[in-house]
């Protein structure tokens, strides 16, 4: 499974902001730090202030910040709001399947029991837990 790159920006925002929780961030700051264009931050921030892990103030001293405690923001929910499609192979899908061997095939089954068990790690970790060594990542953005 290849994660898109909306939902890994979104996952570099919310860590950025995990670790500059001190005062709203910049989109400027998030995307130069973290190798991203602005428009696609802007996007990403965008999409996370709709789903409620952002905020987002206007004005001078404006910027984003998390709209919750990075212990409340679970890895695998965001993956799955942010992932605009999770269908893994066309057979997922009966609106668009074509496989003649569907009814049969046993590789479906394995993949969305891979897919669960995917998802299922990825709901054991919160953004707290992509921070949990702080020291070493604001060093590294700040290189």
């Amino acid at each position: 499974m290849r994660l898109t790159r909306f939902t890994d920006n979104a996952l570099r925002t919310l860590t950025y902001l995990a670790l500059h929780d001190e005062a709203p961030a910049r989109i400027t700051d998030v995307a130069r730090r973290m190798g991203m264009s602005e428009d696609h931050v802007a996007k990403v921030v965008a999409r996370l202030a709709d789903l409620g892990y952002v905020t987002t103030l206007r004005g001078r001293s404006g910027g984003v910040r998390l709209a919750r405690t990075p212990e409340r923001i679970n890895i695998g929910e965001v993956v799955r709001a942010t992932e605009d499609n999770m269908v893994l192979v066309e057979c997922f899908d009966p609106a668009t399947n074509q496989c003649p061997i569907a009814p049969a095939c046993r590789l479906a089954r394995a993949l969305d029991e891979a897919l669960v068990a995917f998802l299922a790690v990825l709901d054991r970790y919160s953004v707290a837990d992509l921070v949990a060594k702080p020291r070493t990542l604001t060093r590294l953005l700040h290189a």
